[in-house]
């Protein structure tokens, strides 16, 4: 992409009217429209109400509790992060430091005054979170142990307090774009930090025979319960159950779905999304065409859809909604645009 799209998709950033003065919710997901990414800001039924330019394949976008600011983030190993604001500020792109690269994923602190960002210190095998100041143009003044490698998803918990991180356990290097340098060694885990100062307060790692199931995105319900999903890197055959539960002070539970419908998943879970209303779970494969929906207190299975290529899921309020590589966001379609991994409700 030319400097000047760049910039001219950077200029354009300011959420508009129109997406401002909707009435539902609000989604945000990653496109891919030929050689150009960006990132979509739609409507409940799928209307495309804003989309601008990134200078490279985007993965997540995340925002302030106070909405004054959305971030995207670049995929991994991207380095950039682009923050736009609904009030019409100066939009702009950041990087994270030498040394580091994004995994596409932030949070931001309950203040809104601090954005946490998933990332990987790859000269030492290390999973950091990159700690930014968004009163001061989003500089970097730190960053925190994850205590694992290859961190992924985050979130905050339901208390304000705590830090929720998945650690893959995939070791990467930029050098090898996105081989997996580690696999007879893969520790995957979850890990609770105090989302004051990221000291660790709890860390869960799996069963020896599932070390090579890369714990990945998730989702939380109000009760504080962590839903999971993996992605195996082993054979078939031994690949465990696809979504797992933790607990703060509990541990982990594996939510079985069924041979059928967790051999249906391919060994793949590319998004997570709650209904905290209800309780229950959505979890997408775009290798198996497939979302699952299940009951997150029981564990149950309550239905099987078939999706092509069908990875980004969200809650909009009545029911899930889905986006997939064929440029499908609920039940509209836009041709020739390929929604990305992730939709996140603004």
């Amino acid at each position: 992409m030319h400097r000047r799209e760049v910039l001219l998709g950077l200029a354009a950033a300011a959420l508009p009217l129109r997406a401002r003065a909707q009435t539902g919710p609000v989604f945000a997901a990653a496109t891919i429209e030929g050689e150009r990414h960006g990132i979509a800001l739609l409507s409940r039924d799928g209307e495309i109400l804003h989309h601008l330019l990134l200078p490279g394949r985007g993965h997540d976008v995340t925002a302030s509790p106070d909405g004054r600011w959305i971030v995207a983030f670049a995929r991994r190993p991207g380095t950039f992060a682009l923050a736009t604001s609904p009030a019409g500020d100066a939009p702009h792109v950041f990087t994270a430091p030498e040394g580091r690269h994004f995994y596409g994923h932030g949070v931001f602190s309950p203040d809104g005054r601090l954005l946490i960002a998933t990332e990987n210190d790859y000269e030492n095998a290390r999973g950091v979170l990159g700690l930014y100041d968004a009163t001061d143009g989003f500089a970097r003044i730190g960053e925190w142990d994850t205590h694992g490698i290859g961190p992924h998803d985050l979130n905050l918990m339901p208390d304000g307090r705590t830090l929720v991180v998945a650690n893959g356990g995939m070791d990467t290097h930029p050098d090898y774009g996105r081989e997996i340098l580690n696999l007879p060694t893969m520790e995957p885990s979850v890990v609770f930090l105090d989302a004051g100062d990221g000291h660790l307060i709890e860390r869960h790692t799996l069963p020896a025979a599932w070390s090579q199931h890369s714990t990945r995105h998730m989702d939380l319900l109000p009760d504080g319960s962590v839903f999971v999903g993996c992605q195996w890197q082993g054979a078939m055959a031994d690949c465990p159950p696809m979504l797992l539960r933790f607990r703060k002070g509990e541990g982990q539970a594996a939510i079985g779905l069924g041979a059928e419908a967790e051999a249906a998943f391919r060994g793949y879970v590319g998004s997570v999304a709650t209904n905290p209303g209800a309780g229950t779970v959505a979890i997408t494969s775009p290798h198996g065409d497939v979302a699952a929906i299940v009951d997150g207190v029981s564990g149950k299975l309550l239905s099987l859809r078939h999706q092509a290529d069908v990875c980004g899921v969200a809650w909009d309020g009545a029911d899930f909604i889905t986006s997939d590589g064929a440029g499908h966001f609920g039940a509209r379609a836009h041709p020739g645009l390929v929604f990305d991994n992730h939709i996140f409700r603004l």
